[in-house]
C-alpha cells in the first residue's frame, strides 16, 4: 500500500481545511497520528476528526487508512469500547463509497435542551452531546462526497451518514452498508435472531458474543469488564431496517433488510441515512435510566398540537379469540359482535378504562393469515353495528378502540386507509391498532409499475408505508397502535400519535406458544426491546391459563408488568369473568396510571430481575415493578426517590411464602399495607416467575 504518499496527502489536507477538538472551535493543527491497527491488522490509521462526550466519558475518533478507507472508534474513560470500524456503502449504480476517501473538513459543536414529551416515561428529556462532522470525498470517482456525522452522549452514541446534492451521485442506489461495530473486549450478547420467517417474534439468546450469527436490533451485550453495549438505530425513515451480521471474532456488521424492488435501499440525493447507535454504560440500570438516546435523534414533534392524543388503559375483545373461545371470523362463536361489545363497555365504565378494542369487526377474516385480499376497512359483520356501539360506549366516557388488520397486504390496505380513518373519526373513534400478520418476506407492496411485490415487514417500502400510516392517521386525529411493526426508533417523538408497538413476542404467546415465553422474557425484554420504546405487551392474565397451558408467572409479576414494561396504552387483557374471580390483585390494574413524571430503575441484571419506580404524572404517587426469572431472588428497594420529610402509604403486591410459577403456586399472593418514607427500604423476596408491584399513596406534605 502506498501508505507514505497518502499520509502526506491528508496531512495537506488537514492543515488546509483544520480539525476542531472536543469543545474547542478552530485551534491549532497537530498533525495526524497513526492510532491502531485495523481490523485486519494491515493499513494503520490516521485520526483526521476528534470529539469527547460532555463530560469526557466517552470519545470518538474518525479516520482514514493509507488506501483512503473509513473508520472510527470508541473509547470510555480511555479504554477502547469499539475497535477501528469499517464505514461506507456498496452501490448497485456507481463505484462504490469505500476506499479513496480524503479528508475534506471536519468540525465539533455542542448542543444542550430539554424539551417536553407529552406522554412518555418521564416529562422533560435533557439532550446533551457534542457533535463530530467529518467530510470526505473521492477524487478518483468525480470528487463525490459524503460526510458522517456523530452525536457523543456521556452514556451513548450516535452516527449517521449525509448524502449531499450533487451532480457525481444523485440517485444513490444502495446495495450494502458496510458499517461495522468491532467489539473491543469478550462479551456476552443477548439477541434475537433476524432474516426469519417470524419477523421479530423470536425468543431472547444468551450467547458468547463470538456465536452470533445474524441478530435482529436491539441486541445488548456485556462485556467481560463490566461494559453494557446496547446497538440499535433512531429515526429510521424511508430507508430499509438494518440487521446484524456476525462477520468474524466479534465484529458486527450491519446488513440492509433486503428489497422486492432490487437495491435494498434507492433514494435521491440530498439526505441522511437513520443512526446507528449505541448506548454505553457500566452498569445495566444506568443502560435503562440512560440518556434517551434513541428519542433525542430524532426530528421534534411534526404535528403540532397534539392533546388529542390521550394514554389509557383498555379491555378488549382479544383474548377470547387466543384461547380459542370465539373466533374472528363471523359465525357461532363471533368474538366481535354488538352484544359482546357493549358488555365489554360496561365492564369498562364500571372499572375506570377508558377504551375497548374488539378484532374481527370488520369484513374479510375468512382464510386471512398472511393474505388479507378480502378485508374491508369500511364494512362492518351484519352483527356490529359501529354507530350504535360507539354512542353506547361514549355515554358512558368509554372510547370504541379501532382494528385494521392488513394481514401485510399493504396493496389491499392502503387504497382503503384513508376512508377507513374517515369511518372512525365520523362516529369518533380515536385511536386504531393496526396489525401485519404475514411471515416474513410476504408482505404485499404495489411496485413503481403497479406490479405486486413482496417484501419484509422491515424493508424501506415496508417503512415509507408504516410512516403513511401514522401520518394519514393523525390527519383524522387518530392514534396508531402496530402490530408485527418495523422495530421502534424512536419516530413517537416526531409523530406522537405514534403511541405503541408490538415488536417482540407478547402475551399471546402464553395462549399458544411453543414455546411459550419462558421466566426471563420479561427481563430480557427490559434491557432489549424496552430501550427502544413502548411495547403494547397486553399483560395481566390473572387466570393465568392459556389455551390448555397453564402461564409460567406468578399474580403478582401479572401486576409488575404494568409498571416494568412501558406503554402509554396499557391492555387488561383477561376476560372480565377472570378479574370478577381476582378483584383484590384487578385492583392494581384499575389503580395504575400509564403516564408518568419520572422514571428511574433501581436495580436490575439483563435476563434475571428488574426494579422500576415512576411517578404518576397527574399527581404526587409513584409506583415499582420488579420481575424475577426462573430463580427466586430478595430485591431491595431503597424509597430514596420519594419526596423528603413525607409519608406514603405502601400498597404492597407481593409473591406469598410458598409462591410459585407452576400449579396452585401462581396464585399466592400477599396484599399488604404499611407507612414508609424516602429513608426506607424495603426488602421484598420475589418467587420464581415471580414479581412485585407496590402502589406508593403520598400523604401530606411535611411543615
Amino acid at each position: 500500500m502506498k501508505f507514505a504518499r497518502s499520509v502526506s496527502v491528508m496531512t495537506l489536507a488537514v492543515a488546509m481545511m483544520g480539525v476542531f477538538s472536543s469543545g474547542a472551535m478552530a485551534q491549532d493543527v497537530a498533525p495526524a497520528v497513526d492510532v491502531s491497527q485495523s481490523t485486519q491488522g494491515v493499513a494503520k490509521y490516521q485520526t483526521v476528526g476528534s470529539a469527547d462526550s460532555p463530560d469526557k466519558v466517552l470519545h470518538v475518533d474518525v479516520m482514514l487508512t493509507g488506501d483512503g478507507n473509513l473508520a472510527y472508534q470508541v473509547l470510555r474513560n480511555g479504554q477502547p469500547v469499539i475497535e477501528p470500524s469499517r464505514l461506507g456503502f456498496i452501490l448497485a449504480n456507481a463505484p462504490k463509497l469505500d476506499r479513496y476517501f480524503v479528508f475534506d473538513k471536519s468540525a465539533v459543536s455542542s448542543h444542550d435542551e430539554t424539551w417536553d414529551l407529552p406522554w412518555g416515561e418521564r416529562s422533560h428529556v435533557r439532550n446533551h452531546y457534542n457533535e463530530l462532522r467529518v467530510d470526505v470525498a473521492q477524487p478518483t470517482w468525480d470528487n463525490r462526497k459524503m460526510a458522517v456525522v456523530f452525536r457523543i452522549y456521556d452514556d451513548g452514541v450516535g452516527f449517521r451518514y449525509e448524502f449531499p446534492d450533487q451532480a457525481p451521485l444523485e440517485k444513490v442506489e444502495i446495495m450494502d452498508e458496510l458499517t461495522e461495530f468491532a467489539v473491543a473486549d469478550p462479551a456476552t450478547a443477548w439477541w434475537a435472531v433476524a432474516g426469519e420467517w417470524n419477523r421479530e417474534e423470536y425468543v431472547y439468546k444468551e450467547t458468547p458474543l463470538k456465536e452470533v450469527s445474524e441478530a435482529q436490533s436491539p441486541m445488548t451485550l456485556k462485556t467481560d469488564k463490566g461494559i453494557y453495549i446496547s446497538f440499535h438505530e433512531a429515526a429510521l425513515v424511508d430507508y430499509a431496517g438494518y440487521w446484524l451480521r456476525r462477520v468474524d471474532g466479534q465484529r458486527l456488521k450491519t446488513r440492509l433488510a433486503p428489497s422486492a424492488l432490487g437495491a435494498p435501499v434507492v433514494r435521491e440525493a440530498p439526505f441522511t441515512t437513520p443512526w446507528r447507535t449505541m448506548q454505553i454504560t457500566d452498569s445495566a440500570a444506568a443502560l435503562y435510566n440512560g440518556s434517551d438516546l434513541i428519542l433525542n435523534l430524532n426530528e421534534p414533534n411534526k404535528l403540532g398540537d397534539v392533546s388529542w392524543v390521550k394514554p389509557y388503559k383498555y379491555v378488549g375483545i382479544w383474548w377470547g379469540m387466543h384461547l380459542n373461545t370465539w373466533t374472528w371470523e363471523a359465525g357461532p362463536r363471533h368474538g366481535a359482535t354488538t352484544e359482546h361489545t357493549k358488555a365489554y363497555m360496561d365492564f369498562a365504565a364500571q372499572n375506570g378504562f377508558r377504551g375497548v378494542l374488539v378484532e374481527g369487526w370488520n369484513k374479510g377474516w375468512e382464510d386471512w393469515f398472511g393474505k388479507g385480499f378480502n378485508f374491508s376497512f369500511t364494512q362492518s359483520y351484519p352483527d356490529f353495528d359501529l354507530a350504535d356501539i360507539s354512542a353506547y360506549g361514549l355515554k358512558k366516557g368509554v372510547h370504541l378502540i379501532g382494528h385494521h388488520e392488513t394481514s401485510g397486504n399493504v396493496a389491499n390496505y392502503e387504497p382503503q386507509m384513508a376512508d377507513g380513518f374517515a369511518l372512525y373519526e365520523k362516529y369518533k373513534v380515536d385511536s386504531v391498532k393496526t396489525g401485519y400478520v404475514v411471515d416474513a418476506g410476504g408482505a404485499r407492496v404495489k411496485g413503481p409499475d403497479g406490479s405486486i411485490r413482496y417484501a419484509w415487514n422491515d424493508s424501506q417500502e415496508m417503512v415509507r408505508h408504516f410512516e403513511l400510516t401514522v401520518t394519514e392517521a393523525a390527519k383524522h386525529h387518530i392514534a396508531i397502535d402496530t402490530h408485527e411493526p418495523i422495530k421502534d426508533t424512536g419516530l413517537r417523538r416526531t409523530y406522537p400519535n405514534w403511541v405503541s408497538r408490538e415488536g417482540q413476542r407478547g402475551m399471546e404467546y402464553n395462549a399458544w406458544g411453543d414455546p411459550q415465553n419462558p421466566p426471563e422474557h420479561e427481563a430480557n425484554l427490559i434491557f432489549t426491546r424496552m430501550l427502544t420504546g413502548p411495547m403494547d405487551f397486553t399483560p395481566g392474565i390473572l387466570s393465568l391459563q392459556g389455551q390448555g397451558k397453564p402461564i409460567p408467572s406468578t399474580q403478582a409479576k401479572q401486576l409488575a408488568l404494568y409498571v416494568v414494561l412501558y406503554s402509554p396504552i396499557q391492555m387488561a387483557a383477561d376476560l372480565p369473568e377472570n378479574y370478577a374471580k381476582y378483584p383484590k390483585p384487578f385492583q392494581f390494574i384499575k389503580d395504575v396510571p400509564v403516564d408518568w413524571e419520572q422514571t428511574v430503575m433501581l436495580n436490575g441484571e439483563i435476563g434475571d430481575f428488574a426494579t422500576i419506580a415512576r411517578k404518576d404524572k397527574a399527581s404526587d404517587n409513584w409506583y415499582v415493578g420488579a420481575v424475577t426469572d426462573e430463580q427466586a431472588r430478595d430485591v431491595a428497594v431503597p424509597l430514596g426517590f420519594l419526596e423528603p420529610g413525607r409519608s406514603y402509604t405502601a400498597q404492597i403486591y407481593r409473591d406469598g411464602p410458598n409462591a410459585g410459577m407452576e400449579g396452585d403456586a401462581r396464585f399466592d399472593i400477599v396484599i399488604e399495607s404499611k407507612t414508609v418514607t424516602a429513608a426506607d427500604t424495603l426488602k421484598i423476596r420475589l418467587a420464581p416467575g415471580g414479581g412485585m408491584a407496590i402502589r406508593l399513596v403520598a400523604g401530606k406534605k411535611a411543615k
